[in-house]
């Protein structure tokens, strides 16, 4: 029977299948072939003895936290109390990028601005839209849910943007106090974490502890070029210009006419100069 690891405590493995859940065990090929089952593994058990007996092709696979399949993030971004971070939100959509993960930008609190700021936000948004990203506020919550259908979704942002707040509107019944999924499954700071999928109507959210620590530790300075989806509209002159010190560069020369967003480029240039 296939079906999908939501659930790994030590070397029991909870598998959820159209049938129900099963507490399977991994057969030892798995150790032999040097392959960990992972959450979000689709995989195929036998049922009658509670195996593990294959996993499927992974669509991609992330080591901190570890888990395979996740299709979407969703970037929760907060535009006041705490103020909005550009750096941080083009730091995440570039990561979550390189990890072959779709960004879903949502963002908080425009209830908090006055009309002048709230314009200025509405541009922003705009803008980021008009590259290829889906964005929405925190009060979209229909419009979210079809975009999440069927999916592998997890969740990150800033601490006190609203991620808990969020959740919760998409199901009372977790009734998060704090800003951590973690909570609402009842382990507390001191005891074993581990990811863990749980069902929100017809998606998977992923529990996922240390989400939000992401950093380009692993990420090459050409990934995150491409990670900035809106240079590749340019072709500069040499294949390999980095939009850095290059004289004939046409996306340093989109961001002089105000096509590029002078806040994506500065950041952009600040990651590769980190790196």
């Amino acid at each position: 029977m296939e079906g999908t690891i939501v659930k790994i405590i030590s070397n029991l493995y909870t598998v959820k299948t159209s049938s129900g859940l099963y507490d399977c065990h991994a057969r030892g090929k798995f150790r032999n072939d040097a392959l960990t089952p992972l959450v979000g593994d689709k995989c195929i058990i036998d049922v009658e003895n509670k195996y593990i007996l294959e996993l499927k092709p992974r669509e991609n696979e992330l080591t901190r936290p570890s888990i395979s399949n996740v299709n979407l993030a969703l970037i929760v971004t907060s535009v006041k109390k705490p103020n909005l971070s550009l750096n941080l939100l083009d730091k995440m959509i570039s990561i979550i990028t390189i990890k072959q993960i779709t960004p879903i930008l949502v963002f908080t609190k425009l209830d908090l601005l006055d009309k002048e700021e709230k314009k200025n936000i509405r541009l922003l948004m705009n803008y980021y839209k008009k590259i290829g990203y889906q964005v929405f506020t925190n009060q979209e919550v229909k419009k979210l849910f079809k975009v999440l259908k069927n999916k592998i979704v997890v969740v990150t942002g800033q601490t006190g943007a609203g991620k808990s707040t969020l959740i919760n509107k998409m199901d009372k019944n977790l009734n998060l106090k704090t800003d951590e999924i973690s909570e609402s499954l009842g382990r507390g700071k001191h005891t074993t974490r581990h990811v863990e999928l749980f069902q929100i109507k017809n998606f998977y959210l992923a529990d996922t502890p240390g989400f939000s620590s992401l950093d380009f530790q692993d990420c090459s300075k050409e990934e995150i070029k491409n990670s900035f989806v809106e240079f590749k509209k340019y072709a500069c002159p040499f294949k390999d210009c980095m939009h850095f010190k290059e004289q004939e560069c046409l996306v340093k020369k989109a961001v002089e006419k105000e096509e590029i967003l002078a806040s994506r480029y500065q950041n952009y240039i600040d990651f590769i100069k980190n790196k």
